[in-house]
């Protein structure tokens, strides 16, 4: 009989990358590792994408290319590398001393040769604290991975990358990682809902871009779309032709971390803009009005400067309480539509009840103005960050379908466990949110109410409520909840108890034993 070969998966590149990356990373803090790791990448990207159009130039100097004119390079949307900041050279001092000092002048020479660079690339390399030997090692590491090339680019290697170095340094920081990362089901789960197709995107508090970047992803995988109305091609489609994007990060190193993602996949970032007071003391799209606003703006926030900010006209439906910022958002939102526009965003759970300071004011004229059209409450632990329940509000200017209604949909017992901290919505669990909501919104017969889940309500209903827009109010309880079996549920979370006690006896064990060598 012959032996069965035992056939491995590959690991993917960026997980692959990851443990090393991490391995090297020693005793450096995570939050200023990141700008050191990611910096890197993005000029590996940069330089590989530069060195295959450099090479195809060289190959026709005879025609009349010239492999060291900017110009050649703008055209095709490839930043140019100076000789010192070619990766090539890198690579080649990375056991030098200098090494750090290197890296830096390479940063500053992408700066000079690109203006959309200016005042984005990290220049830290040369601090005495970063070990210039396990830098050395970082970027040998990197160099091992081809990313920028137009087949690196077709299989989009460095936006999984990029990525999932975001979301791993983001739980590596804990809840600091909150402030650059929303999770990735949540902002697919936005987008869906939202359909971005064409028009002006807007996210005014926008952390690393993760709004942006998916919604390019949603115009890719929505090709059909543009080819049934006839302004689509399958193999040249290109998203910054359909939406242009607007931003604004108070945060300048979230700000460079955003610019550089958007450049990795080629969108537009002249519209992203940062200064340190931020979207309500200074509104950098003063004149906006945009046709899609989506945004996780942090929660609860007390100290946004509201005092100062009581006659704002901004504030149509009721001035917001100082104390906290979640209803300023609210109206910063409703400001900047479109007459047509619709807006989704994150807020926490207690902006569906809360009675204080106006608060529940300015909620009930919103409601009366029928701009609210869903919220969904979701599952908890999605966030790094925070452990405070969360919710999606959806508001739209304008309704044409479904005046006067409002959707709840109760999501709380959705998504899977990652691990025991965080859990994620699967794509099934997005795809019946979004669809439902679609379903809902376009009137179609294929929507229906569904006891525990979701429910169409009126405003008048809302009324009798007291305003309270708390989904499970409204959708009841699921049908199947008489069928619990308590046995089964006690046994499962017996075992589930019993499995971290033996866990935390055997850490206990490690820990000691560790603390003997120390002694001894």
């Amino acid at each position: 009989m012959a032996k069965k070969e035992k056939i491995e998966q590959e690991e993917p590149l960026e997980k692959k990358l990851w443990k090393s990356a991490d391995k090297l990373r020693k005793n450096m803090d995570a939050a200023e590792y990141k700008h050191i790791v990611l910096g890197l990448i993005f000029l590996k990207y940069i330089s590989d994408a530069f060195e295959e159009l450099y090479t195809n130039l060289l190959s026709q100097v005879s025609d009349g290319a010239d492999p060291e004119d900017k110009h050649e390079y703008t055209a095709e949307k490839v930043f140019f590398v100076h000789p010192v900041a070619r990766w090539s050279y890198i690579q080649a001092n990375a056991t030098q001393p200098t090494i750090g000092k290197i890296v830096d002048d390479a940063m500053d020479a992408l700066e000079k040769d690109n203006t959309s660079l200016r005042g984005v690339l990290p220049k830290v390399f040369a601090q005495e604290k970063l070990d210039k030997t396990s830098l050395g090692e970082l970027i040998n590491m990197i160099g091992t991975a081809t990313l920028g090339t137009k087949e690196a680019q077709s299989k989009d290697l460095l936006g999984k990358v990029y990525e999932y170095f975001l979301g791993e340094f983001a739980l590596a920081e804990g809840k600091k990682g909150g402030q650059f990362y929303t999770p990735g089901s949540v902002v697919k789960l936005l987008v869906e809902m939202l359909q971005p197709f064409e028009g002006r995107v807007f996210d005014p508090c926008c952390g690393s871009g993760g709004m942006f970047v998916q919604s390019e992803k949603f115009i890719h995988a929505h090709q059909d779309h543009y080819k049934k109305k006839g302004n689509g091609n399958k193999l040249s489609l290109n998203a910054s032709d359909l939406i242009s994007i607007y931003g604004q990060e108070s945060n300048q190193t979230t700000w460079r971390l955003c610019k550089m993602n958007l450049a990795i996949r080629g969108i537009d970032s002249s519209n992203v803009k940062w200064n340190n007071e931020g979207s309500f003391l200074n509104d950098a799209h003063k004149d906006l009005k945009a046709d899609y606003i989506i945004a996780n703006p942090p929660f609860n926030v007390s100290d946004w400067s509201g005092e100062q900010l009581r006659g704002d006209a901004r504030w149509i439906y009721g001035i917001p309480p100082a104390g906290n910022a979640n209803y300023a958002w609210i109206q910063h939102f409703l400001f900047h539509l479109a007459p047509n526009g619709t807006a989704g965003f994150v807020l926490s759970k207690g902006s569906l009840t809360t009675k204080s300071n106006g608060e529940f004011d300015i909620r009930k004229a919103i409601i009366e103005n029928d701009l609210l059209e869903c919220i969904v409450n979701l599952p908890t632990k999605l966030f790094l960050n925070t452990q405070i329940p969360a919710c999606l509000w959806f508001l739209h200017k304008k309704k044409t379908q479904r005046k006067g209604e409002v959707l709840f949909i109760d999501a709380r017992n959705m998504g899977f466990l990652v691990n025991r901290r965080n859990r994620e919505l699967s794509n099934d669990d997005m795809a019946l949110i979004a669809n439902t909501y679609h379903d809902w919104k376009a009137n179609d017969a294929t929507y229906t109410d569904v006891q525990g889940f979701c429910k169409s309500t009126t405003l008048e209903e809302i009324e009798t409520l007291n305003y309270v827009v708390t989904p499970g109010r409204y959708v009841g309880l699921p049908d199947d909840d008489d069928d619990f079996d308590f046995t089964e549920r006690f046994n499962s979370l017996k075992a589930e108890l019993e499995k971290q006690i033996a866990e935390e006896e055997e850490l206990n064990k490690q820990i000691m034993a560790n603390l003997k060598k120390i002694i001894l």
